[in-house]
């Protein structure tokens, strides 16, 4: 295309031709921003742009666009220029770019008609609706923005600052006048872009670390022009979270009076409330406290452990004797004022729940005598109030405006609600936000070893326990196989045989498919509470003929679990019966994977009930996607011994393993994803 001086508008029509359609504002582009005109509207470019228009044309001939591009220059005189591209269809959109010399920080105004060789259309800024396009070209990029935080000051100010779940307000601003926004990322998030109210605006956001150490603010400021500064940055040091400002373990001696303070204020206690009860296992407790129900099942320190004013939760670890009423953990005031955790009669069935200022979230499945870690928390900077039940965030974040209250913090009493009956312990009140890794951490129970068999030697038909417990009975058909004991050396020695190692160690335990087994004489896993049983195990057959069970518990009248490989699925499956009878419903996941046909070290299967959760998983190798994993929310006791390599069939005793099989390992909890990966190696996992 090239400069041209233009006809003057409004050339006659020759006969028989109609002028083509003016050009209509709404088809105009400046780059990728609509036509617009005057200082609040036209958009500022941070390139020489190209613009665009839809041309029509009433008699579909093709026609070329004429641009007429205008400013003022530094000397006060009109600079106007004039572009004519090539002939294009009717209705197709039409392009200019531009050139480089276009002057910066200078209001340019644009106009553009159809031409279809004959007349011309009006210009696209003529008539009422019509306007010339204008934009400004910016080439200079906005300077660094300054960061700072009242909360959580530099390093060479302070070097650790408190801390995990305490917000801190970081404000950009950079000097550039032209500034709308900046893009913003912490180390591990979050990432985002905020706009500033008014160009050249500071922006303040709000930061919640989740996680303790070095921390990383980077900014870049972002002008009308969508011209990036440079980086700033910000470092500053998270410490730790710091602890509640009150908590009561409730572990106090029988016939004590009142509850001691690990922090805050000791709690007076009710004639209702005794003193060293049972403990939930796995969390550190040594004891707690009982409240029966009546009007004397309280503790209190006679004065506020929160600001429900401000962010703050609560916890506690509760097992309820009864869950057909409604029932307080802990509370302080009441109606728009108050706070409360407790259980509730839900129309589904019981629920807990946690309400600020009358407004309720809710979930989780309370079971008559069975502990349960429940946690409130309300985030004032959110203004959204959530609860997590054994660890995992329950029901669905509720908004709140919960007002100051100076009544007693209560435990076990709440306004509205009947008293606590049943057990509670470690009592926590804290005024910041308890991050979801906190809340996971507060609601973990620490798995108990049930038993490690190596299956590396086997005396008088029995391999042992690791730590002296009940061993595995090996029935007919089941072996330990052990590397020869030899002083050759395959690599060495052409004659010397070469022998298949042992899966793991120096011994597994080999099975015929027909009748081969091992047992203990007892249950191991209580199947009605969470346990996780893990094993190795490598199949014989590249083909299995049938189904082959590698772990199951029966009941008195079918397996409570049973771990299995299933040849035509090529999967391995976890299989729960919902009951203990013959033909009761099965939850069933599985693990896609080809049989080993006595090739490799075989794999690493791990069945974990959580019953804080009512979810099962089966792990291969570490892993449980989303197929192998499933609802499960009641299991039950199994009265059976833990079997290895057989399961229950419609006709006994079946579905008999050849392969060979190594490291059983069982617990008494639910281990984590993280712990999973430390079965079947020979050791035990950290579980730390």
């Amino acid at each position: 295309m090239a400069a041209t001086v233009l006809a003057a508008p409004g050339t006659a029509a020759a006969a028989g031709n109609t002028p083509p359609a003016r050009p209509l504002v709404k088809d105009l582009q400046t780059g990728s921003k609509a036509c617009a005109a005057g200082e609040d509207a036209r958009p500022y470019v941070a390139e020489p742009p190209k613009l665009s228009a839809v041309l029509y044309d009433p008699d579909r001939t093709q026609v070329s666009g004429e641009f007429e591009v205008w400013w003022t220059d530094t000397e006060g005189a009109e600079q106007r220029r004039t572009y004519t591209t090539t002939a294009k269809l009717s209705g197709t959109p039409f392009t200019l770019q531009l050139p480089s010399d276009i002057p910066p920080t200078t209001v340019v105004s644009w106009r553009v008609r159809a031409n279809d060789g004959t007349t011309t259309s009006p210009w696209s800024s003529a008539g009422e609706d019509g306007s010339a396009c204008e934009f400004v070209y910016d080439d200079v990029n906005p300077e660094k923005a300054a960061l700072s935080s009242p909360e959580y000051p530099q390093p060479q100010d302070v070097f650790w600052v408190d801390g995990v779940g305490v917000y801190g307000h970081f404000t950009m601003d950079s000097p550039s006048d032209d500034v709308v926004a900046y893009t913003y990322g912490f180390i591990g998030g979050p990432y985002g872009t905020v706009r500033a109210q008014q160009a050249g605006g500071a922006v303040t956001i709000p930061f919640l670390p989740l996680a303790s150490g070095p921390q990383r603010l980077t900014v870049r400021a972002i002008d009308r022009a969508g011209r990036s500064s440079g980086q700033s940055a910000y470092e500053f040091n998270v410490k730790s979270g710091h602890a509640p400002v009150s908590q009561w373990k409730l572990a106090d001696p029988a016939g004590t009076t009142s509850a001691a303070a690990e922090t805050g204020t000791a709690a007076r206690a009710g004639s209702g409330v005794t003193f060293a009860g049972a403990a939930p296992d796995g969390t550190g407790l040594t004891s707690t406290a009982h409240l029966d129900g009546g009007d004397q099942a309280f503790l209190t320190p006679d004065a506020p452990a929160v600001d429900t004013h401000g962010t703050f939760a609560v916890s506690a670890w509760v097992r309820p004797e009864r869950t057909d009423r409604d029932m307080a953990v802990v509370s302080q005031g009441a109606g728009s004022t108050g706070a409360g955790l407790g259980l509730r009669r839900g129309d589904e069935g019981p629920v807990w729940s946690f309400t600020v200022a009358g407004q309720e979230v809710s979930g989780g499945a309370p079971e008559t005598g069975e502990w349960a870690h429940v946690l409130g928390l309300y985030d004032a900077e959110t203004g959204l109030a959530q609860l997590y039940v054994n660890g995992h965030e329950a029901g669905t974040k509720t908004k709140a405006e919960p007002t100051r209250t100076t009544d007693a913090f209560r435990i076990g009493q709440g306004s509205g609600l009947s008293a606590w009956q049943g057990d509670i312990g470690d009592v926590r009140a804290y005024d910041r936000v308890v991050v979801p890794a906190e809340a996971t951490e507060l609601g973990y129970r620490k798995p108990k070893s049930l038993g490690h068999w190596s299956l590396e030697t086997a005396s008088d038909g029995a391999s042992p326990e690791q730590s002296g417990r009940a061993p595995l009975k090996l029935g007919a058909g089941a072996t330990v196989y052990r590397v020869p004991d030899s002083s050759c050396l395959p690599e060495l020695d052409p004659d010397c045989p070469v022998v298949p190692l042992p899966l793991v160690g120096d011994g597994h335990l080999q099975l015929d498919g027909e009748t081969g087994y091992a047992a203990t004489e007892q249950p191991v896993a209580d199947t009605s509470g969470s346990f996780t049983i893990g094993a190795v195990v490598r199949l014989a057959d590249a083909e299995p003929a049938h189904p082959m069970t590698v772990l199951s518990q029966a009941g008195e009248h079918t397996d409570a679990f049973k771990v299995r490989y299933q040849p035509s699925e090529h999967a391995w499956q976890l299989v729960m019966p919902v009951k203990d009878e013959r033909g009761a419903a099965e939850t069933v996941v599985s693990q896609i994977e080809s049989a080993d046909g006595g090739e490799g070290q075989g794999h690493r299967l791990a069945v974990v009930y959580d019953d804080a959760t009512d979810q099962v998983k089966l792990y291969l190798d570490g892993v449980a996607g989303t197929s192998a994993t499933a609802d499960f929310p009641d299991g039950w006791h199994s009265s059976g011994p833990l079997q290895v390599g057989r399961g229950h069939t419609a006709d006994g005793w079946g579905e008999y393993l050849h392969g060979d099989v190594d490291e059983v390992q069982a617990y008494a909890g639910a281990l984590r994803d993280r712990d999973i990966t430390g079965l079947g190696w020979g050791t035990d996992p950290c579980l730390c």
